[in-house]
């Protein structure tokens, strides 16, 4: 096995054994993105960098080193990097370069982490297959016939990096299922956590109210201990809660007896494939023979949550764009004789949004105008409401977690929603936005395989602030499944 295939787990141990360097750790990942370069998962590079980080890791080892030292990682491009171009996948934000760190991404460097370069993702994070890119499309390491398959989105780099075992980890954010999603869709795993659980600040927004960072990785115990260093109480975001950080790690019991995990019902949706519908009735079983009570629940307003999600995400994206213009950081157009300052401001956005935001700006910019706000804003922000309160109300019954499919199918052809109606490519959602609407930790575990040999994954959706106990039953569920496919390596 080469370094890079290992675990974070397995890798940290190597490391305090003295069995492995982080340099080596770091040239093996390097090694790796170079011969994953038709993934087009990593898109800005630091080589030096990184190395830098692994030779200060391989200096401290031992006593007083953190968590994570001397780990590879992969950063999405959503997080600003300090003098790293940090794009969010725009060409609005070309040559942006910031001059200060995201709070991720500085926990993780203060626990040790090394930092490969920045990852694929859809612009602005809009996206479910990673298509909206300005530096094109992020591939999907599996493949099963000549297709190139879509890595899901927006965290579609971040998923196909650690599939394809280029890094050992990668941050990911979630909006309505961007790091679910993709994990699904590359058989990895990938936690969003609890609203305010993790810091935002230094991450280019897409809906304030909705987006959560979080890890994405090769196993349940590797998404524990990454959270463990992204999490905590940040004061520059004032929607971080000061709440304390269990040991995710210490909490993998693998014991969930007497846990009672809840089956929607409004999750049976309409033409679900006989495979995913399978899938869900294998995972029950596993829960169930490791001693959880199975119990049927009712959410009946999740069939209202996409359009309310369609409503609000677009609505605070709108508003939180509303600062690219072209003054201040980031691409200009260039501007014609007697072209005033509102010329400016149109030529830029015309230039630097791609088709994707641009149409979720209008619908935002929409929904919020006089006339509407109350008709549609207002309206979907009382349904976000109505669907926290249907979740509120299972747990308060004694649900300790609910078990859904992560995805409506397994990864889909790159180019194959072109021409459909932008509201089917919006349907990758069903299962995942009702967790960001009510603020809830979800998380994707890999579990078995289509018809085709593509992976499947199933979600367990958690208590608010009980990442804790959904990584176990996560962990549960990992095991019982064996899931250990990797794609057949043809990049």
């Amino acid at each position: 096995m080469n370094a890079n295939e290992l675990t974070i787990a397995d890798a940290r141990d190597a490391l305090a054994r003295g069995e492995l360097s982080a340099v080596d750790l770091t040239m093996a990942c390097l090694t790796a993105i170079d011969a994953g370069t038709p993934l087009n998962a990593f898109v800005h590079l630091t080589p030096e960098i990184a190395l830098d980080q692994a030779r200060a890791a391989d200096a401290r080892r031992g006593e007083g080193a953190g968590a994570l030292n001397g780990i590879p990682l992969g950063i999405k491009d959503l997080f600003c990097t300090k003098g790293v171009a940090s794009q969010a996948a725009s060409n609005i934000l070309k040559g942006f370069r910031p001059e200060y760190e995201s709070t991720v991404t500085s926990k993780l460097f203060e626990a040790g982490a090394v930092m490969l370069g920045k990852l694929n993702m859809d612009e602005f994070a809009m996206g479910s297959s990673n298509e909206t890119s300005c530096y094109g499309d992020a591939v999907n390491p599996w493949k099963v016939d000549d297709r190139k398959l879509t890595p899901g989105g927006s965290s579609g780099g971040s998923a196909a990096a650690v599939a394809a075992d280029l890094c050992l980890g990668a941050t990911g954010t979630d909006t309505g299922g961007s790091i679910r999603q993709p994990a699904a869709f590359t058989g990895i795993v990938g936690i969003k956590p609890t609203y305010g659980r993790v810091s935002r600040w230094g991450i280019v927004a897409f809906a304030s109210s909705l987006d959560q960072a979080g890890p994405m990785t090769k196993t349940v115990r590797d998404s524990a201990i990454l959270l463990g260093a992204m999490a905590g109480h940040d004061p520059k975001d004032s929607t971080s809660a000061d709440i304390p950080v269990p040991d995710f790690e210490a909490a993998l019991t693998g014991d969930i007896r007497g846990k009672k995990i809840g089956i929607p019902r409004e999750y049976r949706m309409d033409g679900m494939p006989a495979e995913i519908e399978a899938l869900w009735a294998k995972g029950r079983e596993m829960l169930a023979d490791a001693g959880a009570e199975i119990v049927d629940i009712t959410l009946p307003h999740t069939k209202y949550a996409l359009p309310a999600y369609y409503v609000i995400a677009p609505a605070e994206a709108s508003s939180n764009l509303a600062r690219y213009d072209g003054v201040r950081y980031g691409h200009r157009a260039k501007l014609g004789q007697g072209d005033g300052i509102v010329d400016m401001y149109e030529k830029t956005r015309a230039e630097g949004f791609g088709k994707e935001v641009q149409r979720r700006v209008m619908i935002g910019t929409y929904v919020l105008s006089a006339g509407f706000y109350d008709a549609y804003y207002n309206r979907a922000r009382k349904v976000r409401a109505l669907i926290k309160r249907d979740f509120d109300r299972v747990f308060a019954e004694g649900i300790d977690a609910i078990l859904t499919p992560a995805t409506p199918s397994s990864a889909f052809g790159l180019g194959e929603m072109a021409n459909a109606d932008p509201v089917e490519m919006y349907l990758n959602d069903v299962f995942t936005v009702t967790v960001n609407l009510a603020g809830l930790p979800g998380i994707s575990v890999p579990v078995g395989l289509d018809s085709k040999g593509l992976p499947l994954g199933l979600q367990l959706i958690g208590r608010p602030w009980d990442e804790a106990g959904l990584l176990n039953h996560a962990h549960v569920l990992e095991r019982a499944a064996g899931f250990v496919a990797k794609p057949a390596k043809w990049w």
